[in-house]
């Protein structure tokens, strides 16, 4: 799947894998990075799907 999302949509590798993660997951993510300020830094366990124009 990853593979397809980067021949088919020209995606890297990282954000090809961030989206199968929601596919098999939902929206829930481990806390790992949240309050962090790296790059990777999250809000909250829960990823907003409803794209920038709601925000």
């Amino acid at each position: 799947m990853v593979t397809w999302l980067q021949d088919e949509f020209g995606v890297g590798r990282g954000h090809a894998m961030a989206f199968v993660h929601v596919l098999k997951n939902g929206p829930t993510i481990s806390e790992k990075h949240v309050g962090s300020s790296g790059t990777h830094r999250d809000e909250s366990t829960t990823l907003r799907l409803d794209g920038r124009g709601r925000r």
